[in-house]
């Protein structure tokens, strides 16, 4: 298994920003969704966006699985992105956006409760604190006056939230194996995912639409930037970063949401949107620091001027 040093504090800052890409991407889904894709094939393009990319991804990594890495890799694919992408779309469209919006927001408290439990860390009032202020951010930044809470969707959106909270913090229990680079290991997940969703997405959704050019265009989006690049450098960070660091950066996905609303759908942030939006960019900048490592490095620092 590969054991990544934790990165200087230069080298730390350019993994969190290459990680952040990830949510920040995936936060373009719902305009990229409602503006160019054909509606009524949600799960289509979750299949989309996962074993194509998981393909290529197999193909220039030219390493597949060995061992028990087999069964590791499809139950991370399948938490991370085949069981994952079905209850989001559920959610998506049994509850406001803003609501299934929030409900994810709660993965970083997930992943900060599995981080002690699987990873054997020492729990955080720090990053318990900050989740939940992101939680609320969210809330404040996506949720309506009108919002209806619907329950299959309530228990789609905290169930994909679990889901890929428990794959994630696998994800970081699990490493990566010894020889193995990020992108053959993100084509593992995706491969395993996208498989997963072939069958669910016949199932219930039947033959894939009719495909025009503005389409295409959308699922290339999903399948490229989306798909095979954002997941390299997310499973690449999970395995740099502290999982509990990885994990807050998901909020950026709302925020990136609201943002191309507010830009391109002409719709305005409110003031208590806006104090939303700064709520979650405090939580991730927090989440990025821990007490423990700030007065560590205080010291450090302290010593270095006195010799």
């Amino acid at each position: 298994m590969t054991n990544l040093v934790p990165p200087p504090a230069a080298g730390r800052l350019a993994a969190t920003a290459t990680t952040a890409f990830a949510p920040a991407v995936w936060g373009t889904t719902y305009v990229v969704t409602t503006e160019l894709l054909p509606a009524g094939h949600p799960l289509f393009a979750g299949l989309i966006r996962a074993l194509p990319a998981g393909l290529a991804a197999l193909a220039i990594g030219r390493t597949l699985p060995r061992g028990t890495w087999w069964l590791k890799a499809a139950v991370l694919g399948v938490l991370n992105i085949g069981v994952f992408l079905p209850l989001l779309f559920v959610a998506a469209e049994r509850l406001p956006g803003g609501v299934a919006a929030t409900l994810g927001a709660v993965q970083p408290l997930a992943v900060a409760i599995l981080a002690v439990a699987l990873l054997h860390q020492r729990p955080s009032a720090w990053s318990f604190a900050w989740g939940i202020v992101g939680v609320a951010g969210v809330g404040l930044l996506v949720i309506g006056p009108d919002a209806d809470v619907h329950v299959i969707g309530l228990l789609a959106g905290l169930g994909g939230a679990g889901a890929m909270a428990v794959g994630v913090t696998l994800t970081k229990r699990w490493g990566r194996p010894e020889g193995v680079g990020p992108t053959a290991y993100a084509g593992w997940q995706l491969a395993a995912g996208g498989l997963f969703l072939l069958p669910v997405t016949l199932l219930f959704e039947g033959a894939p639409p009719a495909v025009d050019a503005s389409a295409a265009l959308g699922y290339l989006w999903l399948g490229l930037p989306g798909g095979l690049l954002a997941y390299i450098l997310w499973f690449r960070g999970i395995a740099t970063l502290p999982v509990t660091s990885v994990a807050v950066l998901t909020l950026l996905s709302p925020m990136v949401a609201a943002l191309l609303g507010a830009v391109l759908l002409d719709e305005l942030l409110t003031p208590v949107q806006a104090a939303g939006f700064v709520l979650c960019l405090a939580a991730i900048v927090a989440g990025q620091v821990s007490p423990t490592r700030a007065k560590a490095t205080t010291r450090l620092t302290k010593e270095r001027i006195n010799k």
